[in-house]
């Protein structure tokens, strides 16, 4: 690990294999979670988006938390808690801790668009659980927005350590700095990763290492370092498969690119339904230019 602090470095949003009637393959998963620590990353967070942890039944989302702490062990796991109710997702902030964990991420209240008091009260309560808590700002899905006035209210309450930002505002890093110099800022989109890198941040919740880790956490550490040279080059190689973290078919842009590269990323559990021939296509292509490029 990188740092005493469990959400620093390169901690990858875990895709989930399946079989081929869609069941979890929990030993596959293990073996995922084994090579990407081997291959340079710090940590793995399950049941985030990526994870399709809403199609997800309770008993397999905990298993899934199980299989990642047997595979890497729990303090290179830090799982997804978000939940409709407050008292749901505290109660998987318990799991994770009783799990061996040491953080989990929060999204903000997502059943409705909550306002600023629902937003305390669902942090504070998660809190709760006694495990640290990395906060997630996510307005395009959640329609609810952590405005960084907001994280360091929540910070200064002692509700969240860190936030996984992943707005697209850069902007917002430097004033997140001056309200919360003590929040660590993790970079939460991979297409602002270089921006936010330069900005501070302290880790990546990443999607693209999934299928390329070295080439990810080489691009991570230059860029975090202030090695321009390195960071740019591999950043220009990188982004036309990064920007697809952040476009509504993340999860099979990155389940594909994994099948290029010749791991197991395979189907997504419905409603995802597949990619169409032109957008598979060019997700392909650009894979193979990066692993063409340098080390995958």
């Amino acid at each position: 690990m990188t740092d005493h602090r469990p959400w620093h470095g390169v901690l990858v949003a875990t895709a989930l294999p399946l079989d081929d009637d869609l069941r979890v393959d929990h030993a596959k998963y293990a073996e995922h979670c084994a090579w990407l620590v081997e291959n340079g990353c710090d940590g793995v967070v399950p049941n985030g988006s990526l994870g399709e942890y809403q199609v997800l039944t309770p008993e397999e989302r905990a298993k899934v938390v199980e299989t990642a702490v047997s595979a890497i062990g729990g303090s290179r796991v830090m799982p997804g808690v978000a939940a409709y109710g407050s008292a749901e997702a505290r109660r998987w902030a318990e799991q994770a801790r009783d799990a061996g964990c040491a953080s989990v991420m929060l999204l903000p209240p997502n059943a409705y668009r909550a306002d600023e008091r629902s937003v305390l009260w669902h942090y504070e309560e998660v809190a709760k659980a006694g495990i640290p808590v990395v906060a997630y700002n996510n307005p395009v899905d959640t329609k609810v927005d952590l405005v960084p006035e907001l994280l360091a209210k929540l910070h200064g309450e002692g509700h969240i350590h860190a936030v996984k930002e992943f707005s697209g505002d850069v902007r917002r890093a430097y004033q997140l700095a001056e309200l919360a110099p003590e929040l660590d800022l993790l970079i939460g989109a991979d297409d602002v990763l270089l921006e936010l890198a330069l900005a501070g941040a302290k880790g990546w919740v990443a999607g693209y290492p999934n299928a390329l880790p070295r080439a990810c956490v080489e691009l991570y550490r230059a860029a975090v370092a202030g090695d321009l040279g390195t960071a740019r080059k591999l950043y220009e190689q990188l982004h036309p498969l990064l920007r697809w973290d952040s476009k509504v078919e993340f999860v099979q842009a990155i389940k594909l690119s994994m099948d290029v590269v010749g791991r197991h990323g395979g189907r997504c559990r419905p409603p995802r339904v597949p990619l169409l021939p032109e957008q598979a296509a060019v997700i392909r292509a650009a894979t193979e230019r990066a692993v063409a490029a340098g080390p995958a």
